[in-house]
């Protein structure tokens, strides 16, 4: 279920908009302002943001520079100020959608389905998964069953190139020039070098998803 968690510091907005949006099956929570969002995002980081924009203390433009430093997750900006200066603000300030007061419920609805499926298109562009291994190109990170995994660079690059064609033979050659942007100089051993390394990054599955064949070079196998 999808869980969207509201910012605003009027309480009959929090509960009227929590109502609109569990009666439409999503799973809510709610925070009037930065220290509470910060307690809800420690017990659970949301699917999306709902935020207003005008809040004591922290307004809703400075709450959403602070969540970008540390989160991609989709926000949408509620606001009574409906100038255009306001809305180009809110989303250059990294914000995905920006609704204006007063909404139906239908609207803010069919905006929340919008924005998650262009989150998850962006994401499914941007990663690959296949078993326990999860592979995110824009943040170059390796994960296996939630554990973070750090590579080089070409250890990055090198099984970059072979999950994006699974069940793909790579000859050594192809993996130096696709990898190292070279062609083949004698330099084989290379690539001998970083698959080694990488399957030991890799642990106890390495045998399972890089796999060797014999005189033809490496491929990223995906388990049935």
């Amino acid at each position: 279920m999808v869980h969207v968690l509201i910012v605003d510091d009027e309480e009959e907005m929090r509960d009227l908009i929590s109502m609109y949006l569990q009666n439409s099956g999503f799973r809510t929570s709610e925070a009037d302002g930065y220290d509470q969002l910060q307690d809800e995002f420690l017990k659970e980081e949301p699917d999306l943001i709902l935020l207003d924009i005008m809040l004591p203390v922290m307004d809703g433009f400075e709450i959403c520079g602070k969540i970008r430093e540390n989160s991609d997750v989709p926000i949408i900006f509620l606001s009574a100020k409906g100038e255009e200066w306001d809305k180009v603000k809110g989303l250059g300030m990294g914000a995905d959608d920006y609704i204006v007061k007063p909404f139906s419920p239908g609207e803010l609805v069919a905006r929340i389905d919008a924005v998650l499926r262009r989150s998850k298109f962006n994401q499914s562009r941007s990663s690959m998964e296949y078993g326990s291994f999860k592979l995110d190109e824009d943040q170059r990170k390796l994960t296996i069953d939630r554990n973070e995994i750090q590579l080089t660079f070409k250890e990055f690059e090198l099984l970059k190139v072979m999950m994006k064609h699974p069940n793909k033979v790579f000859s050594r050659e192809a993996l130096l020039e696709k990898v190292w942007d070279i062609a083949y100089q004698g330099g084989l051993r290379t690539v001998d070098t970083h698959i080694k390394t990488l399957r030991m990054k890799v642990g106890a599955d390495a045998g399972r998803y890089i796999q060797t064949v014999w005189g033809c070079g490496y491929k990223f196998v995906v388990p049935k």
